[in-house]
């Protein structure tokens, strides 16, 4: 099996989370800056066998697009033409900030900690990865 790589899409930072090759484990990957995405991908899955690229989808709560879309859709067209070849997918990412947020308070970590928005960024990366997991998987926890 290979790599899903998940996708969090700022217009500052990208989160990044991937799971191990048996698809089992999410985990945080790093934070980069926007412009620098495409040279990181292009690393990245030259030396990781990756099969499926994961982006958050920026929902508000009636499901419709947020503002957020209008910088995420065309990362994802982008994303599609540069790497024709891999399985690329948007899924909901509503609620993984806040979600981080509060995992990252009840580790216990420092408020200067807490308020790293690129920490947030990572973890929110790696609960949508779970979101998705879950999703194909059937499993709800």
């Amino acid at each position: 099996m290979a790599r899903i790589l998940a996708i969090d899409y700022g217009q500052k930072r990208v989160g990044l989370a991937v799971t191990d090759e048996l698809q089992i484990i999410a985990n945080s990957l790093t934070t980069i800056h926007s412009k620098d995405i495409f040279l990181f991908l292009e690393k990245y899955i030259e030396e990781e066998n990756v099969e499926c690229i994961v982006v958050g989808e920026p929902r508000q709560m009636n499901n419709t697009a947020s503002e957020s879309a209008k910088f995420v859709d065309p990362f994802v067209r982008k994303l599609k033409q540069k790497y024709p070849e891999l399985k690329i997918e948007t899924f909901d990412e509503r609620f993984t900030s806040k979600m981080a947020s509060q995992t990252i308070l009840e580790a216990g970590l420092k408020k200067k900690d807490r308020q790293n928005k690129a920490l947030i960024d990572s973890v929110s990366a790696t609960i949508l990865l779970q979101s998705y997991m879950q999703s194909k998987s059937g499993l709800n926890f």
